[in-house]
């Protein structure tokens, strides 16, 4: 059976700024060249381009870094989840409600929750509560 996990915006920023890596991040990096498959709320390509287009305005990456950054993305199974939007503002919504979270952080939540899969996230308050919920954590 395939190795399968929700995939946050902020455990994917390591693969690009080496500054953050770490065995962990290189690991999950390995997992999906590997074959295992990453599962993202729809919301995942807006806020992973966002991060980055702030980060090529503090001149921390160019735009040739983030092109090169995105086709390498393009070669792994990375999933959207087609059901993030339907559930944004009854099942998402709750989520943020019960936990505290932004509704961006709750949708990857959500979505670990709904799959039964673990999430890969280095947002301390979205770890928190993936545990909270009786969720596994990776990282």
């Amino acid at each position: 059976m395939s190795v399968e996990f929700v995939l946050d915006c902020s455990a994917a920023l390591p693969w690009l700024f080496a500054s953050e890596a770490t065995s962990a991040t290189d690991r999950l990096l390995d997992q999906l060249a590997t074959g295992a498959k990453a599962w993202v709320p729809a919301l995942w390509h807006l806020e992973l381009g966002n991060v980055l287009l702030g980060a090529q305005r503090r001149g921390r990456v160019d735009k040739a870094g983030i092109e090169r950054f995105f086709s390498s993305l393009a070669v792994y199974d990375i999933e959207v989840d087609n059901e993030t939007i339907g559930v944004a503002w009854t099942k998402t919504f709750s989520v943020g409600e019960t936990f505290g979270l932004t509704l961006y952080n709750a949708a990857y939540l959500e979505l670990a929750l709904r799959r039964g899969l673990p999430l890969a996230s280095l947002d301390e308050q979205l770890r928190g509560a993936m545990r909270k919920a009786g969720g596994r954590v990776l990282l």
